[in-house]
């Protein structure tokens, strides 16, 4: 079975994250979509709130699974025998920061390939950060977020 593990900290989870994670689970056997909780930061969701807004919006893809994770990638990445680590991209930006990432993480176990998928050109400019900016003055999240979690998102701005 090739497993593969899709990192990020979903804050919130946007179309974007969501078309990779949909296009990964056409090409491989399983997708862990891996919830990074990390304590120097202070997200805007929890990393329970987030597990479950992915887990609402993936219910259909019978081969994806979610998780928190603390530490390095390619631990989380063992414990899952997982073999890929599949990292979306949508500007060169992007693309360079995660060409770092990726060699680092094969210097930490040469056993792992990354493969980054290209976002679907659509959802290309939307980011968390712009969502949570979005969201904060009120705006309309159609279109940048799944339907499923808008009215969680809304209610963190109350």
């Amino acid at each position: 079975m090739r497993t593969a593990v899709y990192p990020g900290s979903f804050d919130p989870i946007t179309n974007g994250h969501l078309d990779i994670i949909k296009r990964a689970s056409r090409v491989y056997d399983k997708v862990v979509v891996g919830v990074l909780s990390n304590k120097s930061k202070t997200p805007l969701f929890t990393a329970e709130e987030r597990v479950d807004m992915i887990k609402r919006v993936t219910r259909e893809l019978d081969n994806v699974e979610v998780d928190t994770f603390e530490g390095l990638l390619v631990d989380f990445a063992k414990s899952k025998n997982a073999t890929v680590i599949v990292k979306g991209l949508r500007t060169v930006a992007d693309f360079e920061y995660e060409f770092q990432m990726a060699l680092l993480n094969k210097a930490l176990n040469p056993e792992y390939e990354t493969m980054f998928m290209m976002t679907d050109t659509k959802y290309s400019y939307i980011s968390s950060s712009m969502v949570k900016e979005l969201a904060g003055f009120h705006g309309d999240l159609t279109g940048f977020v799944p339907c499923d979690i808008i009215e969680t998102i809304k209610k963190k701005y109350e």
